[in-house]
């Protein structure tokens, strides 16, 4: 027995071993890029902290201790961007990951393979467009003089010419289905994938049973999507004080008169660092988007390891 204990603590010891050289190659580069590019630059994080003196370097920059925090949030703009922020992302995740887990429950039911390849491939287009991209397809529906939806309005003898980059009412609608429109597909066929390795027999013996598709759904497909969706859920709302820059800033070709119903933090911060050249608060927000995206993350995950461990990501 004592031999036995010996040898299993010596196997639990030795962590490393020499014939898994190949592994350790193979995941060198990317240790290495998340030590320059991501743990590297954390030191930077001293700036939000400070007033900034670029002739002077970090190093030679006084410290302010947290005013730039205070400057952040003493504008009148703070609960209009974090209001937008919030509130968009929350939308955002819930309409995202209904209809990525209804269409990928849908694709699964079809049995012609082809038509299935293609609607996937049509779902997925959209993902890897750029928004500089989409900024500009959107501007040929929505253009003042040219755009396709006034053209339709004229000729259905309606007044043409209405200024869509000055209409507040209708962005919040275009926004949503835009960011779905966009990112929808990438995650329809993440959960395609879990259900495609769901076991047949479980689909075979519900229908023996005389279930339905809809209780096959329920009772089948959704609880073995409870942890792909659970991650999703907790990385999401991590995020949720973090606004999509391209969304935002691009689509809304950065209107002023849409602010009160499309600014969001970080085109808040990126007009301020560009306009003002403040970099203590630009740096002051972006760490307060992160500690806030730990805190809800640590959150998230501890109320799913409470209702269902399995779902949790640690």
């Amino acid at each position: 027995m004592t031999a036995m204990s010996t040898s299993k603590a010596l196997q639990k010891k030795k962590k490393y071993r020499a014939e898994d050289w190949q592994l350790y190659v193979m995941a060198a580069p990317t240790i290495i890029f998340l030590l320059i590019f991501c743990y590297a630059p954390m030191f930077g994080l001293v700036m939000a902290f400070q007033e900034l003196n670029i002739s002077k370097g970090i190093f030679g920059s006084p410290f302010v201790g947290l005013a730039n925090f205070k400057f952040l949030f003493a504008t009148t703009d703070a609960w209009v961007i974090t209001r937008n922020t919030v509130c968009y992302n929350l939308v955002f995740i819930a309409l995202n990951m209904l209809l990525a887990v209804t269409l990928a429950m849908l694709l699964s039911e079809l049995r012609n393979q082809k038509t299935a390849k293609v609607l996937q491939t049509i779902y997925m287009l959209p993902y890897f467009l750029s928004w500089a991209v989409v900024a500009i397809i959107l501007t040929a529906f929505l253009d003042k003089q040219n755009g396709l939806v006034n053209r339709v309005i004229a000729a259905l003898g309606g007044k043409g010419n209405v200024d869509w980059y000055k209409r507040r009412d209708v962005w919040p609608f275009l926004l949503v289905g835009i960011n779905a429109w966009k990112g929808v597909g990438y995650s329809t066929v993440l959960y395609l994938a879990v259900i495609s390795g769901i076991s047949h027999d479980y689909y075979e013996a519900a229908v023996l049973d005389g279930a339905t598709k809809l209780q096959q759904a329920l009772y089948i497909t959704l609880p073995h999507l409870r942890f792909v969706i659970g991650i999703s859920l907790i990385m999401s709302l991590g995020g949720i004080f973090r606004g999509d820059f391209g969304l935002f800033y691009s689509v809304t070709k950065d209107s002023g008169r849409l602010y009160a119903v499309t600014d969001v933090i970080d085109t808040y911060i990126y007009r301020g660092l560009t306009k003002l050249s403040n970099v203590g608060m630009s740096t002051a927000a972006g760490l307060y988007q992160s500690v806030v995206g730990l805190i809800l993350v640590l959150t998230v995950n501890a109320i799913v390891n409470k209702i269902d461990p399995d779902s949790a990501m640690f």
